[in-house]
């Protein structure tokens, strides 16, 4: 005897399954958007200012961080200023006889002229090749003579990196406040519309994976 609903068709189970796919790839499509547009923000990171022994001027994007030191200076937060000295592009530029006075002189003279005193102002050794470099330089300095903190100014995008690799490199004991210039034209909630920051996303994010594997890739020669 067949049963009362023997005759009525059954759903298949494909069918079934359609509308949790549907939601699945929906959610990864708005997580997928969500991280685009808000990596961003996540990439710019600020400590609040304490008073340090140095601020230190990370290599690049004159001359807007140093001016940014210039004004932690004026406003009594370290009684020093530290540049590093890259390497390049003077290496390359010795090698066929052309001169060139690197980025610690021109930072220098965006310091003075923003009212820092000369012999406010120090370049680190040895010279640098990169951020990690440049973490590295610090934190030796640092524990050379005995003092455990330092203000680190760089540019928005490029904060959280390097507060990555500062807490891979640098001793537990020596402690870096990290600051980003206001100057800075990054754009954190819409770093998409140029180009340049766009770039700058592109490279902190490769930047950052590179810390999180430990490393691995280093400076071209």
């Amino acid at each position: 005897m067949m049963g009362a609903f023997d005759g009525e068709p059954q759903p298949k189970k494909g069918h079934a399954t359609q509308p949790i796919i549907v939601s699945v790839i929906g959610a990864l499509g708005l997580a997928t958007v969500v991280v685009f547009l808000g990596i961003g923000r996540w990439l710019a990171i600020e400590d609040p200012l304490e008073k340090a022994q140095a601020i230190v001027v990370l290599s690049g994007r004159m001359p807007i961080r140093a001016r940014e030191a210039a004004r932690l200076y004026r406003a009594g937060f370290a009684p020093e200023i530290w540049l590093t000295r890259p390497a390049e592009p003077a290496a390359s530029l010795q090698a066929i006889h052309i001169a060139y006075i690197g980025e610690d002189f021109y930072n220098t003279r965006v310091l003075m002229h923003e009212e820092v005193p000369e012999n406010a102002i120090r370049i680190l050794e040895p010279t640098i090749g990169n951020t990690a470099d440049e973490v590295r330089v610090v934190a030796a300095e640092l524990a050379r003579r005995g003092n455990f903190k330092v203000i680190l100014v760089t540019t928005k995008a490029h904060t959280r990196r390097v507060r990555a690799l500062w807490n891979r490199l640098a001793d537990s004991r020596v402690h870096a406040i990290i600051r980003a210039s206001p100057d800075d034209p990054f754009q954190p909630a819409h770093w998409w519309r140029t180009t340049g920051d766009a770039l700058d996303v592109v490279r902190e994010g490769l930047g950052l994976l590179n810390v999180w594997a430990g490393l691995p890739l280093r400076p071209s020669t």
